[in-house]
């Protein structure tokens, strides 16, 4: 099987389920975030060695696939003629709380926030820091998809808790590294 297959060399390509769309349209930018997002999240794990992390960096690799299948179908795309599924898999409230859960154990070991922070405090944390912001997009324009065709909550408040998850684990991993983290406090200005 060839990678390439050309139909999208005129700016269309198909969505699962079939349908044909600009790759300039919402659908494509936000499962296309999303997989810009998963790839970071993949360079960040390559600067991280807690294996507890990078188990859990490598669920949510996983996840970020589930949501991008269910971004790149179109609701109506979404249950086969016979009635089931057409994905295997969905983001539900379990993979919602199990990143609540890692948050929380996280924050138990973290001095609490007193200033924002700079984004920083060693390569590994700087890249989370910028997965962030790349997962903030990505809901953006999940955000901005629903707005003309349905997209399930689900996957808007996944990737919201994402980004929270995301800034909380590079505090972490500036703490068990012994990097710093730089405050941006009006006051010292």
């Amino acid at each position: 099987m060839k990678i390439y297959t050309k139909t999208g060399d005129k700016g269309q390509t198909a969505l699962y389920g079939g349908t044909r769309v600009s790759k300039a349209s919402a659908r494509v930018d936000s499962y296309g975030n999303i997989d810009e997002l998963n790839s970071f999240i993949g360079i960040s794990k390559s600067h991280i060695t807690d294996e507890e992390v990078l188990k859990q960096l490598k669920k949510i690799q996983f996840d970020l696939f589930t949501v991008g299948s269910e971004a790149a179908t179109p609701v109506d795309k979404l249950m086969l003629a016979n009635g089931k599924s057409r994905l295997p898999l969905i983001i539900s409230d379990t993979e919602i709380e199990e990143l609540e859960n890692w948050m929380d154990a996280f924050e138990e070991k973290l001095e609490p926030l007193q200033f924002f922070i700079l984004p920083g405090g060693g390569k590994s944390a700087t890249f989370l820091h910028a997965a962030r912001t790349i997962c903030r997009r990505a809901e953006r324009s999940l955000v901005f998809l629903n707005e003309s065709e349905e997209v399930r909550p689900e996957l808007i408040k996944y990737l919201n808790r994402l980004s929270d998850y995301l800034f909380v684990l590079a505090r972490y991993i500036s703490k068990i590294n012994s990097e710093p983290e730089e405050y941006w406090n009006p006051n010292e200005r």
